[in-house]
């Protein structure tokens, strides 16, 4: 998979969850991953076929980042989460919340979408 396929798929799939249809991936054995892939990262399978992400998610864990990369200087302080769908991980800044007062603790329900960060889109969250 060329840079370039591997860019125009992950924007696709940044570009679903904006729109409230994002979805992951599955291979036979059930294993989850986020698009672009060809082969299954666990099994190597590839029939992967593409599966509904749930509308609501639930936070693993999270930090305040206070000393961002470059791309975020502006942004910072934020809170950035992992959280779990089903299957799949997902790791995103959490929005509207505050860093220095919010406590997120492990559990907190998410929905999911995106925010535009420069000329990026990323993975945002917001709490349900």
């Amino acid at each position: 998979m060329s840079d370039e396929s591997a860019t125009t798929a992950y924007d696709d799939f940044l570009e679903g969850l904006a729109e409230g249809e994002s979805y992951f991936l599955e291979c036979p054995p059930g294993h989850a991953s986020l698009p672009p892939r060809y082969a299954c990262p666990d099994c190597g399978a590839t029939d992967l076929e593409e599966r509904p992400l749930p509308e609501s998610g639930t936070v693993t864990a999270s930090t305040v980042i206070r000393v961002p990369a470059p791309a975020f200087a502006g942004e910072a302080p934020y809170v950035l989460a992992i959280a779990e769908f089903g299957s799949i991980r997902l790791t995103g800044k959490l929005l509207e919340v505050d860093p220095d007062e919010e406590n997120i603790e492990p559990g907190t329900p998410i929905s999911v979408t995106t925010e535009r960060v420069g000329e990026e889109n990323i993975i945002a969250f917001r709490l349900r």
